[in-house]
């Protein structure tokens, strides 16, 4: 299976720059995996695909203001540096530019209150840093970093909150689970209203979902891996749903990348830990059954996921229509939702 197999054309000016004025105010293409049909809704009638019982699955991770800029030390050469995974102890894997200015024993001031030192080297860019600081973490971040927004917006985000979902609390990703972004309190409570539940699973994104494919083989693509936890309630209604015959509905790729790796024979349960699963053309879903997804870049491992669930064919002439019709791309685009 080649990389060249889930490429398409894709006009710039399709390339969202900026959130809509209203979250919930954009364009859904509902693609069926069986026939490949589609046609053109907008985000809110995604109340009329879905039924009392069925469960809809939030990734709740919260974005961090992961990228922060500082200078060496010893040279007061500018780096910059990426979080991408607390790996405990003030410990972080980290993407860094220029990475080859940055050895191990490298120290990177940010501030007076915030600096960090390099303790592991490894491949295409990646270190990990131990940070030391004066005060409250999150805090320095919040006021040093910037929302790491993906190199394809170029242009300046004016409100932080709009690369947050409305209902993201655990701190931790290095970007926005971006089918999230559409939902609103409002909608999220007409669902509610049609008893549908709607859980929570926390997957901390991070290299693993947006790093892009450098080979051409896509099964020589390794991921890299990504926390995740999901809780004993949330476990305990996807089963009763799977029991009862309901469907249960993720809401991006990483909700799906979550309940993929904790369904083991059939069945979830509360765990924590890291996961690393590629899905592509082959694999058998054994916990969703319908996705609600932004639109993804060519080649990319999300494309693959979304051609896993759907077939490659009907999700190409789903994008070609959807390039056709105009319907904005990436993380602050329109969105699809496949039944």
């Amino acid at each position: 299976m080649k990389t060249d197999e889930f490429d398409y054309e894709l006009p710039k000016n399709l390339i969202a720059q900026t959130p809509l004025a209203k979250r919930d105010s954009s364009k859904m293409l509902v693609l069926d995996k069986n026939t490949g049909k589609y046609e053109d809704k907008k985000f809110t009638d995604i109340i009329n695909y879905l039924s009392k019982g069925d469960c809809l699955v939030l990734n709740d991770t919260k974005v961090i203001p992961a990228r922060i800029i500082g200078t060496k030390e010893d040279t007061g050469a500018i780096i910059e540096v990426l979080m991408l995974k607390d790996l405990g102890n003030d410990t972080w894997e980290c993407l860094t530019k220029p990475a080859k200015r940055v050895k191990i024993g490298t120290i990177i001031k940010f501030s007076d209150e915030l600096s960090c030192e390099c303790v592991f080297v490894g491949e295409d860019g990646i270190r990990h840093y131990k940070f030391m600081y004066k005060g409250i973490f999150l805090e320095l971040l919040d006021r040093l970093g910037e929302m790491p927004l993906p190199p394809y917006i170029t242009e300046k985000l004016n409100d932080k909150d709009r690369y947050q979902t409305v209902y993201a609390k655990n701190p931790g990703s290095a970007a926005a689970p971006t089918a999230g972004l559409h939902f609103t309190d409002s909608v999220l409570n007409k669902i509610k209203e049609k008893g549908v539940n709607i859980v929570y699973v926390t997957l901390h994104v991070g290299l693993g979902t947006f790093r892009p494919v450098s080979v051409s083989d896509v099964t020589k693509h390794e991921m890299h891996s990504e926390y995740y936890t999901i809780s004993k309630e949330t476990a305990d209604i996807l089963n009763n749903t799977k029991k009862n015959g309901n469907r249960i509905i993720a809401v991006g790729t990483t909700s799906t990348r979550v309940l993929e790796t904790v369904c083991i024979n059939g069945k979830f349960k509360e765990q924590s830990g890291n996961t690393n699963i590629f899905i592509y053309p082959g694999y058998k879903f054994k916990a969703i059954d319908c996705l609600l997804t932004n639109f993804h870049l060519p080649k990319s491992t999300l494309v693959m996921l979304v051609s896993a669930l759907a077939g490659k064919d009907n999700i190409l002439n789903a994008y070609k229509h959807a390039v056709d019709e105009k319907y904005r791309f990436f993380s602050f685009g329109d969105c699809m939702f496949i039944k």
